[in-house]
């Protein structure tokens, strides 16, 4: 079926080529019918001028036929032809008598079919045919035969009515069958031409789609590693470079240092590590809390600091969960650097809504000249993205406590 819609395709192209291909295959079957009429009439022997009437017709028919083939566009102009082809039918048949004026009548209203486009219009134009090929029939056998008919004549005449215009009706149905056929499988093919161009167009969006995810994925790890991991290392740095200032004046003012430095370090590599398995593909199949317990057993590791802990078991996408676990590798820091610390209580609840992530210390609380610094106004802004907020509580000499605070879900509200 569709190797036949294509050399359809290929042959006829459009509606206008199909039009003056039917066409010079009408005016092909005109000039032979006319042929056959011609001969079988002039065996009749008539007189010379109903010959030449009848060659003036035959060529005024042929000329009128390709004339509206190439020429004519307009409906009104159309009709008037078609109504002087009719005229010359009637012309012919008056002569002849022939019966194969239903063949020429074929032969024009091929060419009114195709060009017509209404279906209604269609059947209009078959039925005046047929009242038209009817008195043609009719007229032509009276001019012959004369008004008296014998009761033969008067059966040949309905008889070649009859025959006429089931003619008139097979060569309908077929012509219109096979124009809608072709009209069909040009909307198909334009049909299955257009899907394929989507489908390339589709194809296109989605590689430069997933190219633009891939360029935002990758841009995001860059911006997660110099946001949290570039931080962590300059930390680890200001520490050392402080302790190697007081390790012979205050040496447990430097030993303080290097353990918040050491701190640093890990929570640089861990955040490196997982930057690395999101290049590789790999995202941590670990839970929100094993990533706060490991956090806080690598931060008590070698160190004296004590930190209790009550962590519940929450699900969070990926970038609230890193999130969180960011603020506490970053408010155990601060807590040890700059409140001196040495005990913590960590707390992570969820009520179904929101997520609180609290982080109590024994340090030395918040100065009354405090500025908030790079770290807490990172938490800050980022906590607000996420649809929470921050808050801390703190008395001098009596510790400090922060809570953050984030949706479950959600858009964030940069995207």
């Amino acid at each position: 079926m569709e190797n036949n819609g294509n050399i359809l395709n290929r042959i006829f192209g459009n509606s206008s080529r199909l039009t003056i291909w039917a066409g010079l295959t009408a005016g092909i079957l005109l000039v032979v019918i006319e042929i056959i009429i011609g001969v079988q009439y002039g065996a009749a022997d008539p007189a010379v001028w109903q010959i030449c009437l009848l060659v003036f017709c035959f060529t005024a028919l042929d000329v009128l036929f390709f004339v509206e083939l190439f020429s004519v566009r307009k409906n009104a102009a159309r009709i008037v032809l078609y109504s002087i082809d009719f005229a010359l039918l009637l012309a012919v048949c008056s002569l002849t008598g022939n019966t194969y004026i239903a063949a020429l009548y074929c032969v024009i209203l091929t060419q009114l079919y195709i060009n017509v486009g209404t279906f209604r219009v269609k059947i209009a134009v078959l039925v005046v045919s047929c009242v038209a090929f009817i008195v043609t029939i009719s007229v032509g056998r009276i001019i012959t035969y004369g008004v008296e008919l014998s009761l033969e004549q008067i059966v040949s005449v309905v008889s070649g009515c009859v025959i006429g215009l089931i003619i008139l009706a097979a060569h309908f149905v077929v012509i219109n069958f096979l124009l809608a056929y072709h009209r069909t499988n040009q909307r198909l093919t334009a049909a299955l031409k257009e899907a394929e161009d989507n489908r390339v167009r589709l194809e296109e969006a989605y590689k430069e789609l997933s190219q633009t995810a891939v360029y935002e994925e990758r841009n995001r790890i860059a911006r997660d590693i110099h946001d949290n991991a570039g931080h962590s290392i300059t930390a680890v740095i200001m520490q050392t470079e402080a302790a190697k200032l007081l390790i012979d004046t205050n040496p447990r003012e430097a030993k303080a240092k290097m353990v918040s430095a050491n701190i640093q370090a890990k929570n640089a590599l861990n955040q490196m590590r997982e930057s690395v398995h999101l290049l590789a593909g790999r995202d941590s199949s670990s839970t929100l809390k094993d990533e706060l317990e490991e956090t806080i057993a690598s931060t008590m590791d070698g160190t004296d600091i004590k930190i209790r802990y009550d962590i519940d078991d929450v699900s969070l996408p990926y970038e609230r969960r890193r999130f969180i676990c960011n603020c506490l590798k970053e408010l155990l820091a601060n807590g040890m650097r700059h409140g001196g610390a040495t005990a913590f209580y960590v707390e992570l609840k969820s009520d179904g809504e929101e997520v609180s992530l609290t982080v109590s210390d024994n340090g030395s609380g918040l100065p009354s000249d405090f500025k908030e610094g790079f770290g807490l106004k990172g938490i800050r802004e980022k906590a607000a993205l996420l649809g929470g907020g921050i808050v801390s509580v703190s008395q001098p000499d009596e510790g400090l406590e922060v809570t953050v605070t984030i949706k479950l879900t959600g858009e964030d509200k940069d995207k």
